[in-house]
């Protein structure tokens, strides 16, 4: 777990499942997002999300890039965002730093990186020193992007532990579960989301809420702060905010398999922002954050996200067809054969795909 590209929640809209199974397939949904994109890592030869960790590499010995014997080109095995130190004799009681200064992280530009050049007018060099199994060492982040993008702030829950299983953030309707999350320097991934009540947010009806498909409008009392794109909950049934005019919410009743209801006023309103989550995932250490503190979500390449997503959606579908070549009944049978699919990935993965030329 901790690197989706994509997530539940999008896999649902895609495949229209709100409607009928709703939360009766999310294990489902979740194990093959989970598959699903750890096939892309090993397609790819990469990593789409961030991960700050130690690699030990071979000393480069098999390489032209030998300047009086010794080492000055390290190809790595997976793109580089940033390296944070390098060592080299690093199965040596005494590693050697290379200094920041002595080496380049290529190609020239922004990452990610796909080797390290020793300084050629530098001192330094890649020794293999005891041996050249393991002797150079890279702590860094690694993968292919860490864009992110505003995902609201930090409502309650991160203030006094660390530890904290769970959180509650500003705005569900940014936020899903498969998402990765970076508030200040710690990395979290989101694994399931609940309901909560909004304080004392109540229905303002003047009246009773129909079990009526066509009563659409939902006015609560005071300050509620729910924006469109949220899901809130009135007993049992809920309900997909599409548009909100001061205390009018226009809503989609009984949404995500939910049951269509009657509700009385004065009826509390629940919201989905409450979140399930793992703590300090990918070498990043789990800490306390202040209500308020922003919270960033990270964006895997959009080719790779829309690559996840038509995946898991085909999986979704064989695994229902017992893996054959049609699903439907007999009157309408749809086609399996997933050629728009096939070429999806073949044009992802060439462009995407690491190339290990040159890499020990």
């Amino acid at each position: 777990m901790a690197n989706w590209y994509t997530t539940r929640e999008r896999i649902k809209y895609a495949g229209g499942i709100h409607a009928t199974a709703g939360a009766s397939l999310h294990p489902q949904i979740d194990r093959i997002i989970e598959a699903k994109s750890r096939q892309i890592d090993n397609w790819t030869r990469t990593w789409f999300l961030p991960k700050t960790e130690t690699r030990l590499l071979e000393w480069p010995k098999r390489l032209p890039s030998i300047r009086g014997g010794s080492a000055i080109t390290l190809w790595l095995p997976q793109y580089l965002l940033a390296t944070t130190t390098l060592k080299s004799e690093a199965q040596n009681s005494s590693p050697t730093t290379i200094s920041s200064s002595d080496y380049f992280e290529e190609p020239n530009g922004d990452p990610p990186y796909d080797r390290i050049e020793i300084d050629r007018s530098s001192t330094a060099s890649f020794s293999a020193g005891d041996t050249p199994q393991r002797s150079i060492s890279v702590l860094g982040r690694w993968g292919y992007s860490e864009e992110t993008i505003s995902a609201g702030t930090v409502a309650s829950g991160l203030s006094s532990d660390a530890a904290a299983s769970t959180m509650v953030c500003s705005d569900a309707s940014l936020i899903d579960v498969g998402n990765s999350l970076l508030i200040e320097s710690e990395m979290i991934f989101v694994k399931e989301r609940s309901f909560a009540a909004l304080g004392s947010v109540l229905v303002n009806m003047g009246g009773n809420i129909a079990a009526t498909q066509s009563v659409v409008t939902i006015t609560l009392d005071g300050s509620h702060g729910v924006v469109a794109g949220e899901i809130i909950r009135l007993d049992s049934e809920r309900m997909l905010v599409v548009s909100v005019a001061t205390n009018d919410l226009t809503v989609i009743r009984a949404f995500d398999g939910s049951v269509l209801a009657s509700h009385t006023d004065d009826t509390a309103v629940h919201i989905s922002r409450t979140l399930n989550i793992e703590r300090g995932v990918n070498g990043t250490t789990a800490a306390t954050h202040a209500n308020a503190t922003a919270i960033s979500k990270y964006q895997p390449e959009y080719s790779i996200q829309d690559l996840c997503q038509a995946e898991v959606l085909s999986g979704l579908h064989q695994e229902r067809a017992g893996y054959g070549r049609t699903i439907g009944g007999a009157d309408n049978p749809q086609d399996l054969t997933g050629k728009g699919l096939a070429e999806l990935r073949m044009d992802t993965l060439g462009y995407y795909r690491r190339r290990l030329t040159g890499a020990i």
